[in-house]
C-alpha cells in the first residue's frame, strides 16, 4: 500500500493511495460514481470484492485506488488490472525441475485469485499442492510451518517477512533453498537462502550484494541450467575419482602381491612411472571435461549428507580394480618363463595394465549409462587423450631409445590383439554392471507406481 498527500496553498491535505484492495478498502467511506462521491455501503462493496477476484483470475495484478481529505474518509475510484504475463520457457523449465524433484513454490504480494491463475498457465498446480495465505504464515507457529510447508505451492498476500520465515521453514525440514528476488526488501530473504538468486536486469544493487547468483537475464529457466551444470560437474568428479582410485588400487595391488608372495616385480620403476604420470593423466582429466547429460536435470536431487564416494561407487571401484589385477597376473603368469622374468614379460604385463586403464577410463564417463548411449565422439578431450596414450605407449615399446630406458621389447599384432581383447573385460563387466542397475531400478519404480496405485 502506498499513500501520496497533495498539498496546494490554501487548500486542504489530499490524500492519494494505492495498493491490496481489501487494505484500501479499509480506509474508504464512499464510492466515486460519474464524479459524485455516494456512501460505501456493504452491497457495494461486495459488488467491488466480486470484479476484483474476477479480475484476479484472469491473471491480473490487481490494484485498488482511492483519494480523499484523510484516512477514514477516502472515496474509492476503481480498479487497475496490471497484465503481467509468465515469461517464455518457465511452464517447460518448472515442468523438468518438478519432475527431477525439486519442489517450485511461488511466494508473491498478489490475490490469491492472481496467483492461481499465474500457478496453472505455468503448470504449478497439480492438484496436490495448497496455498497459504501471509497471514496464515505469520500466525502459524515456526514447528507447525516445517511440517506444512512442502506442501504448499504458492504463498498469496505476502512480506518480506514471510519469505524469511518461509526459507527457515523449509531449512528446518531438511531443504535446500534457492530464493530468487529483486528488490531491497528481499536482500534479507536473499542471504537466509541456501542460494540466493538475484536479477540481473531489474534486480536493485542491494539484492545482488546479498546473492550468492545473480541471472544476468532474468530468465527463470537459466535457473535450470544451473543446477544441469552443477549436476554435469559433480558427475565429472564421481568420474574422475572412479577411474583414479582403481587405477591406483591396482597398480599398488600389483606391487604388494608381488612383494608379499616373494614373486618378481611385475613392473618396473620406469613403467610405474609412466602410468602413473602419461597414462593416467590425460584419461583423468578429459573425464572432468565430460558435457552434461542431457538427461542428468531429471535426476532427483541428491542428499545433503551424501558423499562422493557412495556405497556404490566404491563397490564398482573393486570391481573395476579386481579385474584388472586378475587381468594383469594372468598375463604376468602365462608369460613368465622357468628361467626368470624377461623384457617380453614385463612389456606384456605392461602393455596389458595400460590397455586396462584406457578401457577402464572408457566406462567411466558415466556411471549409469552406456556408452552406446552417450556417443563415443561426444567428448573429443578424452579421444585426444586416449589416442595419445596409445602412441605413447606404442612409441615404449617399438622405439629403440625408449625400450632401453624402459626395458621393453617389440611385440607382435596378435600380442596387441590378445592384450586387447583381454583388457575390453572390465569395460564389458562395468557396462554389464549399469544395465543390472538399469533393470533393478526400473523393477523397483514400477513396483512403487503400483503400491502408489
Amino acid at each position: 500500500m502506498k499513500r501520496t498527500v497533495q498539498e496546494e496553498e490554501e487548500e486542504e491535505e489530499v490524500y492519494f493511495m494505492k495498493g491490496a484492495f481489501a487494505e484500501v478498502m479499509q480506509h474508504c467511506s464512499t464510492f466515486n460514481s460519474g464524479g459524485i462521491s455516494l456512501p460505501l455501503t456493504p452491497q457495494q462493496k461486495a459488488v467491488y470484492a466480486q470484479e476484483e477476484k474476477h479480475m484476479g483470475s484472469l491473471g491480473l495484478r490487481v490494484l485498488a485506488l482511492a483519494s480523499g481529505p484523510e484516512l477514514g474518509r477516502l472515496t474509492f475510484l476503481g480498479l487497475v488490472g496490471i497484465i503481467d504475463p509468465p515469461r517464455d520457457g518457465v511452464k517447460e523449465a518448472v515442468q523438468i525441475l518438478t519432475e527431477s524433484g525439486v519442489s517450485v513454490k511461488m511466494i508473491t504480494g498478489d490475490a490469491l485469485e492472481t496467483a492461481w491463475s499465474i500457478a496453472r498457465k505455468i503448470g504449478l498446480c497439480n492438484g496436490k499442492m495448497k496455498a497459504m495465505s501471509g497471514e496464515e504464515v505469520e500466525t502459524v507457529t515456526e514447528s507447525a510451518l516445517s511440517s506444512t510447508v512442502k506442501n504448499v505451492s504458492i504463498f498469496f498476500r505476502t512480506s518480506p517477512k514471510h519469505k524469511l520465515k518461509i526459507i527457515k521453514a523449509l531449512q528446518r525440514a531438511g531443504a535446500v533453498v534457492g530464493m530468487t528476488g529483486d528488490g531491497v526488501n528481499d536482500a534479507v530473504a536473499l542471504k537466509s537462502a541456501d542460494i540466493g538468486i538475484a536479477m540481473g536486469r531489474a534486480g536493485t544493487d542491494v539484492s545482488k550484494e546479498a546473492a550468492n547468483m545473480i541471472l544476468v537475464d532474468d530468465n527463470f529457466s537459466t535457473i535450470m541450467n544451473a543446477i544441469e551444470e552443477g549436476k554435469g560437474i559433480f558427475y565429472n568428479i564421481k568420474n574422475f575419482v572412479r577411474f583414479q582410485l582403481s587405477t591406483s588400487i591396482s597398480a599398488l595391488s600389483l606391487i604388494t602381491l608381488s612383494t608379499v608372495f616373494n614373486l618378481p616385480n611385475p613392473l618396473n620403476a620406469m613403467q610405474i612411472l609412466w602410468i602413473n604420470i602419461i597414462m593416467d593423466g590425460p584419461p583423468a582429466q578429459s573425464l572432468g571435461v565430460e558435457p552434461v547429460d542431457k538427461d542428468a536435470i531429471r535426476h532427483p536431487p541428491r542428499s545433503i549428507t551424501d558423499t562422493i564416494l557412495s556405497r556404490s561407487l566404491i563397490l564398482k571401484i573393486l570391481l573395476s580394480a579386481a579385474v584388472i589385477i586378475s587381468g594383469t597376473l594372468f598375463v604376468f603368469w602365462k608369460e613368465i618363463p622357468e628361467s626368470g622374468i624377461t623384457p617380453r614379460t614385463t612389456t606384456m604385463t605392461f602393455t596389458c595394465f595400460v590397455f586396462f586403464d584406457l578401457f577402464n577410463a572408457l566406462t567411466c564417463r558415466s556411471q549409469t549409462k552406456l556408452i552406446a548411449e552417450i556417443g563415443i565422439l561426444r567428448n573429443r578431450m578424452f579421444l585426444y587423450s586416449v589416442l595419445g596414450s596409445i602412441l605413447g605407449q606404442m612409441a615404449v615399446i617399438y622405439i629403440p631409445p625408449l625400450q632401453k630406458i624402459f626395458q621393453t621389447e617389440n611385440l607382435g599384432a596378435l600380442d596387441l590383439l590378445f592384450l586387447t581383447g583381454l583388457a575390453s573385460s572390465v569395460f564389458i563387466l562395468s557396462e554389464l554392471v549399469k544395465v543390472c542397475e538399469k533393470f533393478c531400478c526400473r523393477t523397483r519404480t514400477d513396483k512403487d507406481q503400483q503400491e502408489a496405485v
